[in-house]
């Protein structure tokens, strides 16, 4: 239904997604997050009544609704309105671009640092440019982008490897599409679990999934899209066709790997390793272009760095952070980013096992939240554009903390206003404070239904 109130809506939210993705530069903090917060609000205005809506009992077939066409259409009209956008908030295309033209070029993109090969005939041949090379943020790390990603990058730089604007659409255009097929599968995946569709448009309308995935180019749109449609694929009993969705997502970003254990809980031993098993083989074949004795090794240093130096908008690991300072003086990340790794590993087999008898769907989306949950929250980094494989998964979920935690993310970009940044302790806490102050509320409320099983 088109009313007064929806059309001043869109065309103030498409107005502010426009000044922020055209006109706002990282550094300035206070316009952001004005502007950011009033499309915050538009977007709870207009989807206020599907915050509460899957806490009712299932929906049937005759009561759910049709999907509201409006807000399907406002959602891809927001990220098309994105589509010339030279990314100001994030630098990490910078990236994408520079391992495009290497792939594009038939260069292996995991085999070359570029602070290596700059300077060089190679970079030369590939046209890899010194103001390209100095608007990189990781200039001494190996590529750890998994290879659906390089071949996107490697098709971008081929149909524009001139054209800075070309190669930017070229690497966005994936994207749109992932995002369009997201929110085509997202109401048939609600329907099929009995809820509403229309919840589908909490995703869609989302702020920091607009801006971070379409704005700012970042292809977790494309690894969320490959995982729900290995769930399509799934329940509709093709699950051949489904092992290699999910590969295309782990060959996008490897963050699906983390449900292996929730699967084979859920599918049962048998059958849960063989899938996940033909899904780490396609993943597997995924490689193969770019295999080379030397792949592994330059992945897995960048991956440990990762882990053992880069820090940012994180939470407990903070906390423990502060604790080493008092005791040692110093930053003990090096010592705490492999025990927070494993402690992450030994969470995520206990929410695997946590339930008992049947895991039913109802809980399997909560476990998948909750795994999710656990692993950004023992991160030493957390940029806001992570937290948007949250969204999806907490639609099929009564919890919507996840869409608070979207609203509190922009609280980030509070660290930008110096260069080098500097992160602004207080606001983290207050992101953290509030999410975890709600994330408690929430999870009391639930915790009665959660043990009955309902």
């Amino acid at each position: 239904m088109i009313t007064p109130f929806r059309i001043g809506w869109l065309l103030l939210s498409l107005t502010l997604y426009t000044l922020i993705g055209y006109g706002v530069a990282r550094p300035q903090f206070n316009l952001l997050i004005v502007l950011y917060g009033l499309s915050f609000w538009g977007y709870v205005r207009i989807t206020r009544p599907l915050w509460f809506v899957s806490n009712q009992p299932s929906l049937t077939s005759i009561t759910q609704p049709e999907p509201d066409r409006f807000l399907v259409l406002a959602a891809i009209l927001f990220r098309l309105s994105l589509l010339a956008v030279i990314p100001n908030l994030s630098d990490d295309y910078v990236r994408f671009i520079w391992d495009g033209h290497l792939v594009a070029n038939g260069f292996n993109p995991y085999l070359y640092l570029p602070s290596q090969i700059i300077h060089t005939p190679l970079a030369v041949t590939v046209g890899l440019t010194d103001s390209l090379y100095y608007s990189l943020n990781s200039p001494n790390y190996y590529t750890v982008y998994p290879p659906v990603n390089q071949v996107l990058f490697g098709l971008a730089a081929f149909l524009s490897p001139h054209h800075l604007l070309g190669n930017v659409i070229g690497l966005r255009i994936p994207i749109l599409l992932a995002e369009i097929g997201t929110l085509w599968l997202l109401p048939k995946l609600l329907r099929r679990w009995s809820k509403n569709p229309n919840l589908a448009s909490l995703y869609g309308l989302n702020p920091l999934a607009i801006l971070e995935l379409t704005g700012n180019i970042h292809y977790e749109a494309v690894m969320i899209f490959f995982a729900l449609l290995a769930l399509w694929f799934y329940q509709q009993k093709r699950w051949r066709v489904s092992t290699f969705a999910l590969a295309l997502s782990i060959g996008t970003k490897l963050l699906p790997v983390l449900f292996f254990p929730l699967m084979i809980r859920y599918m049962g031993w048998k059958r849960g390793l063989v899938y996940a098993t033909v899904t780490l083989g396609f993943t597997g074949l995924l490689f193969v272009p770019f295999i080379d004795i030397n792949l592994i090794r330059n992945v897995f240093s960048s991956l440990s760095l990762y882990f053992q130096k880069l820090e940012f908008n994180a939470s407990i690991y903070y906390i423990i952070r502060a604790v080493g300072y008092v005791l040692s003086g110093r930053s003990i990340i090096k010592e705490a980013g492999p025990y927070l790794s494993v402690l992450i590993a030994v969470g995520t087999i206990a929410i695997a096992v946590w339930s008992q008898g049947k895991v039913s769907s109802h809980k399997l989306s909560i476990q998948l939240l909750l795994t999710l949950s656990l692993y950004w929250l023992l991160a030493t980094t957390v940029h806001p554009w992570y937290i948007t494989s949250l969204l999806a998964v907490g639609l099929f979920t009564p919890f919507r903390y996840p869409f608070i935690w979207s609203g509190l993310a922009i609280l980030s970009y509070g660290a930008y206003q110096t260069n080098p940044y500097n992160e602004n302790i207080p606001l983290v806490f207050v992101e953290y404070g509030i999410l975890v102050g709600y994330g408690i509320f929430e999870w009391k409320k639930q915790k009665n239904k959660l043990s009955t099983g309902e």
